[in-house]
C-alpha cells in the first residue's frame, strides 16, 4: 500500500459483507449455553465422589435451553411475523438487517453504511428500505438474489459467448462480478440471441462503460433483478421518482385483505408468483382429478404414475377465518369443483388478498384528478357514497380479548352472570355461566365475560347498616371486574374458548 500498489478494501462492498443466517446466530448462542453448562458440570465433578454418582446428577441442561429460549424469545432479530397480507409476509422473510447482535447500532451508523453501493446491483434492492432512523440499515433481498453457503449474496447472469447470449445462467458474488463485463437486461438481441448493436452499455468494476459486443462476458437475466419483490409489483416503476417508489413499496405491505379481492387491471406479472410463493394461494402438489371439495378441504386423486410408498390422494386443508398476527382475517376458498382435472402447480384455492391466484391488494376504482371545493387539498381524497355502501374497501378484522380469574388475597375471583349493580339488559348476551354466546353482536362497553372480585371489608355507611338490618344479608362485598368491549370496537363474537387449570397440578 505504501508503494501505491493496490488499494484499501472498501468496507461497504458486498464482497466484504456477509449475511449471517439464523443457524449461525443460533449456533453462537448455543455455544455460550454449552460453555456455561460445561463449567457447571466441571464444578460439580470436582466437588463430588466420582464413584457413586450418576450422569444425571452432574448434568444440568438448563443453561443451554435458556440460551435457545432467549435467542428466539428476546433477540432483536427474532421478530413477530408481519402477516398483514401475503406480500408483507414474504417481504419480512426476505429482509436483511445490519442491526442486532454483532451488527451496527442506529446511532453509530454513518452515511456510508446506509448508502446504495454499486455492488448492491442485483443483490440488495436500492429502493425498498424503511424511511426513518433505520433507513439503509434494513434492506430487502433483490428478486433473483440468493445467499451462498459462505453468506455472500449472489446474483444470476446469462453467459455471453462471441456476442451471443446463451441459456446458461451463472450466479456471481460481488467479488467475482468485478472481474467481468456485464451487459444490461435491455440490450437488444436478434432472434438467435446475438447483440444487434456494436457497442453495448455495460458495467465493469462499478463503472458504466461502452464495450464492443464481443468483449461482453455476461448479461443481466431480467430488468427486475435489480429490485425487490415489493418494488417489482409497481407498474411503470421506471417513471417513478425513487422516493415515491420507496413509499409505494413500503405502503403495499400495509394493505389489509378486503372482503372481495380484485386483481389489478395493470400488473407487472409478479402478482401470481407472490401469491403462490407466500403460501396464500394453494397450488396442486401433483396432477390429478378433484374427488371432493368443501369449504374446509380439497381432496385430489393423483393420476400420474404412483410411487407405491406414497398415498394416492392429496388432501389440502383450508384455513377458515383465522386471525393473523396483525388481527387481519386469513380465509381460503376453493376454486375447483368435483371432477375438475388439475395439473401440478395449478392454483386450487384462493387465500387472503388473492384473486384467482393473483395477488390483489386493493380494488380497481375510477379516480378523477380535479379540485372539489378544497375538500381534496394536498393529500385528502373524496370518496363516493357507493364505495361505502357496496363495501368496496371493507375488510374483516378478528380481535382477541382474554380475561383470567385469579386467586386473590381475599379469595378467588369468580366468573359468573351474577354481577352487582348491573341491569338485566346489560347481561342479555351472556349465557348462564356469564360468558358471551357465539353470534352475539356487541358494541363498545358491552360485557363479554362477567367476573367478580372479592373486595376488603370497608366501614359500613348508615344506609348499608339499615339494609343489612332489614334483609339480614351482607351488602355485596364484591366488585365488578368484568371483561368489556374496548371503546371503538363493534362486531360479532365468532369464537369462545374456556381454559381451566384442572389437571395441570
Amino acid at each position: 500500500l505504501r508503494d501505491g500498489k493496490g488499494e484499501i478494501d472498501d468496507i461497504d462492498n458486498l464482497g466484504n459483507r456477509r449475511v449471517r443466517s439464523v443457524g449461525e446466530l443460533m449456533e453462537n448462542q448455543y455455544r455460550v449455553g454449552l460453555l456455561r453448562m460445561e463449567r457447571a458440570i466441571k464444578e460439580r465433578m470436582s466437588s463430588v465422589e466420582i464413584g457413586n454418582v450418576m450422569p444425571q446428577d452432574l448434568i444440568n441442561a438448563k443453561p443451554a435451553a435458556a440460551a435457545v429460549r432467549e435467542f428466539f424469545g428476546s433477540s432483536q432479530l427474532s421478530q413477530f411475523m408481519d402477516q398483514t397480507n401475503p406480500l408483507s409476509e414474504i417481504t419480512h422473510k426476505r429482509r436483511l438487517s445490519a442491526l442486532g447482535p454483532g451488527g451496527l447500532t442506529r446511532e453509530r451508523a454513518g452515511f456510508e453504511v446506509r448508502d446504495v453501493h454499486p455492488t448492491h446491483y442485483g443483490r440488495i434492492c436500492p429502493i425498498e428500505t424503511p424511511e426513518g432512523p433505520n433507513i439503509g440499515l434494513i434492506n430487502s433481498l433483490a428478486t433473483f438474489a440468493r445467499v451462498n453457503k459462505y453468506g455472500f449474496i449472489e446474483s444470476p447472469y446469462s453467459k455471453v459467448k462471441d456476442a451471443r447470449v446463451s441459456e446458461e445462467v451463472v450466479y456471481l458474488s460481488a467479488m467475482e462480478e468485478a472481474k467481468y463485463t456485464v451487459a444490461q437486461a435491455n440490450a437488444q438481441l436478434d432472434a438467435k440471441g446475438k447483440f444487434i448493436e456494436d457497442l453495448i452499455t455495460c458495467r465493469h468494476a462499478g463503472d458504466v462503460i461502452m464495450v464492443p459486443a464481443d468483449k461482453v462476458d455476461f448479461m443481466d437475466v431480467s430488468p427486475k433483478q435489480v429490485i425487490s419483490v415489493a418494488a417489482a409489483l409497481i407498474p411503470f416503476l421506471e417513471n417513478d421518482d425513487a422516493n415515491r417508489a420507496l413509499m409505494g413499496s413500503n405502503m403495499q405491505r400495509q394493505a389489509v385483505p378486503l372482503v372481495k379481492a380484485e386483481a389489478p387491471l395493470v400488473g407487472t406479472g409478479m402478482e401470481a408468483i407472490v401469491a403462490r410463493d407466500s403460501g396464500a394461494a394453494i397450488s396442486a402438489r401433483r396432477t390429478g382429478v378433484v374427488d371432493q371439495v368443501d369449504e374446509t378441504r380439497i381432496v385430489i386423486r393423483a393420476t400420474e404414475e404412483l410411487d407405491p410408498s406414497k398415498s394416492g390422494v392429496d388432501i389440502y386443508r383450508l384455513m377458515k377465518f383465522q386471525r393473523s398476527n396483525q388481527n387481519t382475517c386469513i380465509n381460503q376458498r376453493p376454486l375447483v369443483r368435483v371432477g375438475d382435472r388439475v395439473e401440478k402447480g395449478d392454483i386450487i384455492a384462493d387465500g387472503p388478498s388473492t384473486d384467482l391466484g393473483d395477488l390483489a391488494l386493493g380494488r380497481n376504482v375510477l379516480v378523477a384528478f380535479m379540485p372539489w371545493n378544497g375538500y381534496n387539498f394536498e393529500d385528502s381524497i373524496l370518496l363516493s357514497e357507493r364505495i361505502v355502501r357496496d363495501d368496496v374497501f371493507t375488510s374483516i378484522h378478528i380481535e382477541e380479548f382474554e380475561v383470567m380469574a385469579r386467586d386473590t388475597k381475599l379469595g378467588p375471583e369468580e366468573i359468573t352472570r351474577d354481577i352487582p349493580n348491573v341491569s338485566e339488559e346489560a347481561l342479555k348476551s351472556l349465557d348462564e355461566a356469564g360468558i358471551v354466546y357465539i353470534g352475539a353482536e356487541v358494541v363498545a362497553g358491552d360485557i363479554l365475560v362477567g367476573k367478580i372480585t372479592p373486595k376488603g371489608e370497608s366501614p359500613m355507611t348508615p344506609e348499608e347498616k339499615l339494609l343489612r338490618a332489614i334483609f339480614g344479608e351482607k351488602a355485596s362485598d364484591v366488585r365488578d371486574t368484568s371483561l368489556r368491549v374496548p371503546p371503538g370496537v363493534t362486531g360479532t363474537v365468532v369464537e369462545v374458548r374456556v381454559f381451566n387449570r384442572h389437571g395441570v397440578e
